[in-house]
């Protein structure tokens, strides 16, 4: 490919490369490579039990071949719902392994919303743990036979867990206790099977030849839009490997690095530092299950932790222990994070009181996390960063199409490997996400943002409509089609209102139904809510309206309410 002067690669580093040569293998191979080169090399730490390489491909292989001798055959979908764990890298390369394609679930989804997760993709089997099986299994029941899973396979996490734990590598009470929990299974519907994950494990089958190609699909993770349900990203062996691969050059890691799993590794962001980068780079990672920053505090010096990819909020969290000052995070090399701006305060004090330059970066699920990301040598405060290895970026005008000068604000559109080949079932919304430019397709991102005379990205606006909660993307219209079920709500309109530690959060402008309107109050609209939707979607602001403003072709136009909500 010819690559095409742009600013930023005056000041490229002369240790990277512009373009890669990608492996003609598949995702799994990176794991029997791993396993051969460092088989007792610890892959993941949890809470002090140590999973080698060599433990990590064996249990791979035991789950696929069980998933293989239960009707799993080349493209099925398998439904991996689970928080950070062990089990949760395992069930991904036993899927990838049994050439099938993982869907990750966001583990906060209620069963009103994993319904969606069996029928859009045709799910047929789900991998999960004990405290989540129920919700599989209601959302299974509530469905036709003809839909409802084939088998629902359960773990505990102590199944990974030492029999007993050393204090520095202990959770808080509260999440050691969940830990710790052994829910019964539930009673699933009769065309559901559960099986327990260590039946599964030594049942014995064996998995047949492992015959998955690069271009095959290997992961469907859903993101949503500005009308209607999640839908699912269509993502490669081959567009999966690019952000593999190239994330370990950009971040100076080495089979000597360890990072921290604590980003959520059903999200993008975790799923490709978290689950594959570590495994294909030999790294071992320390893995938590939730948020714990006093636990953070500990490991990182415990572990000699170097790499962490995080969020903004952690770090913010972090600085608000009481304890903070006595974290040593000395062996740190590389923070990076994105998911919401890094206020330039917190990035400051990171640098004055650790030394730590925090590198912000920019991606969406479509393009397998990064397009963007600030040089770790080179970082920029408050910007998206640089075009990665074999990224091509642009600012457009969004009307005409035009590529705009640098400074000039406009929407942000990549090109590069590491690009999904589409949404899953649309084919309208995939030919809608792409313009060509220059013969290139280049995807849409939908953020209006700008381009300094190096070549560096800001984001300054979004054209879609979407709020960012502490880097949880949260559509609009997905809580409003879940609050029309509420037997309170007549009408409602969700919109961005600011929050100091979420950056936003999610208010709901609530009509209410006749009978409900003398004796309902918004904590009765958010009680509901808890029970029905993942609580990152969940309102904290409820405001009740005679009626919402509504265009003359009957359209709830949101756009007021949201323009009068920074007066608010």
């Amino acid at each position: 490919m010819t690559i095409v002067a742009r600013p930023h690669h005056a000041i490229w580093p002369k240790r990277l490369p512009r373009q890669l040569a990608l492996p003609e293998t598949s995702l799994y191979f990176n794991l029997e490579v791993s396993a051969r080169r460092y088989p007792d090399k610890a892959a993941y730490v949890f809470c002090g039990q140590r999973l080698s390489f060599a433990q990590l491909l064996a249990q791979a292989e035991a789950l696929a071949g069980w998933l293989q001798a239960h009707g799993v055959a080349k493209g099925d979908r398998v439904a991996v719902f689970m928080q950070n764990c062990p089990q949760f890298v395992v069930a991904v390369h036993a899927v990838l392994r049994a050439d099938a394609v993982v869907v990750p679930v966001n583990p906060m989804n209620k069963a009103d919303e994993f319904v969606h997760y069996i029928t859009d993709p045709g799910t047929t089997v789900v991998l999960t743990t004990a405290d989540l099986a129920g919700i599989v299994a209601e959302a299974s029941a509530r469905l036709p036979a003809a839909q409802q899973l084939r088998h629902i396979v359960a773990t505990r996490f102590t199944d990974a867990m030492p029999a007993t734990l050393a204090p520095e590598e202990a959770p808080s009470e509260a999440i050691l206790q969940w830990l710790l929990g052994d829910p019964a299974l539930p009673v699933p519907a009769e065309a559901t099977r559960i099986t327990r994950w260590a039946d599964a494990l030594a049942a014995g089958h064996a998995a047949g030849p492992h015959t998955a190609q690069p271009d095959d699909l290997a992961l469907l993770p859903y993101t949503s839009g500005t009308t209607g349900l999640p839908k699912g990203c269509m993502h490669t062996h081959r567009t999966l490997m690019h952000n593999v691969m190239s994330g370990g050059l950009w971040g100076f890691s080495t089979p000597e690095s360890v990072s921290l799993g604590v980003v959520p590794m059903f999200h993008i962001t975790g799923f490709i530092y978290g689950c594959l980068g570590s495994v294909a780079g030999g790294n071992t990672t320390v893995i938590l299950p939730r948020w714990d920053r006093e636990l953070v505090g500990r490991l990182i010096a415990r572990h000699q932790v170097t790499h962490w990819t995080c969020i903004p909020t952690m770090i913010i969290d972090l600085f608000g222990s009481p304890n903070y000052a006595s974290f040593d995070l000395s062996s740190l090399k590389y923070l990076s994070g994105g998911g919401a701006a890094m206020p330039q305060a917190v990035a400051e004090r990171l640098q004055r009181e650790f030394n730590i330059t925090f590198a912000e970066g920019y991606g969406l699920t479509e393009t397998a996390a990064p397009t963007h990301s600030n040089l770790p040598e080179r970082a920029k405060l408050q910007c998206l960063g640089i075009p990665v290895i074999g990224t091509d970026s642009r600012i457009i005008d969004p009307d005409t199409l035009q590529e705009l000068s640098q400074g000039e604000t406009g929407e942000i559109v990549s090109h590069g490997p590491q690009v999904f080949k589409g949404y899953w079932g649309h084919p309208e919304a995939t030919k809608a996400a792409f313009i060509q430019i220059d013969g290139k397709p280049f995807f849409r991102t939908g953020d209006l943002g700008r381009m300094d005379e190096e070549g560096y990205f800001f984001i300054t606006d979004r054209l879609k409509r979407m709020i960012n909660a502490s880097g949880f993307k949260i559509w609009p219209s997905e809580v409003e089609l879940m609050l029309f079920k509420c037997p309170l709500v007549q009408e409602a309109c969700v919109i961005a209102t600011r929050d100091a530690y979420r950056g936003e959060t999610v208010k709901a402008v609530v009509v209410l139904r006749a009978e409900a309107r003398n004796t309902a109050k918004p904590e009765d609209i958010i009680a509901w809510a808890r029970e029905h939707m993942a609580a990152y979607k969940v309102p904290r602001i409820v405001e009740f309206a005679d009626a919402l403003p509504k265009s003359g072709s009957g359209k709830v136009m949101w756009r007021l309410l949201q323009e009068k909500e920074p007066a608010a």
